[in-house]
């Protein structure tokens, strides 16, 4: 199963400043990232810049669409990072959760909806379509060097 780890954000992230020890935060969290790449579970990860970069999108209707620019309010709403995990079961990616590097902070941790949760709901040709895209998506992803 695929898990979305989700790196709350703070009044830090928010500013869009790194930490005092930043140089040690990164080496810290590239082993981190290694160890789940070696070990076969990350699928992908990345920080995100603050929310005053962002814009927010809501619909109102098919098409109708009203667009906020950031920042947001709320911080503790919002979102700094995230990985993308696949393990076997929510304890292996709760294992992996409380190992992130943090001194102090948040993480949020999701399950993804499979496609196969979809059986008997949507035709066999959606679910082909699905495991098309995924299988695409898998050959298209980057390649680690080993």
């Amino acid at each position: 199963m695929r898990y979305l780890m989700i790196v709350k954000a703070t009044p830090t992230s928010e500013a869009g400043a790194f930490p005092p020890d930043a140089e040690k935060m990164f080496a810290d969290m590239a082993a981190f990232n290694n160890e789940m790449i070696a070990a076969g579970v990350m699928l992908d990860g990345a920080g995100l810049k603050p929310s005053s970069a962002g814009k927010r999108i809501r619909f109102n209707g098919r098409g109708k669409t009203m667009v906020t620019d950031g920042p947001f309010a709320e911080t503790k709403e919002l979102i700094a990072g995230f990985w993308v995990i696949q393990c076997k079961d929510m304890d292996e990616a709760l294992g992996w959760a409380r190992r992130v590097p943090f001194d102090d902070g948040e993480i949020e941790l999701r399950s993804y909806h499979e496609p196969e949760e979809f059986e008997g709901l949507v035709s066999d040709e959606v679910m082909a379509q699905e495991q098309g895209w995924r299988d695409e998506q898998q050959r298209n992803a980057p390649k680690t060097a080993g």
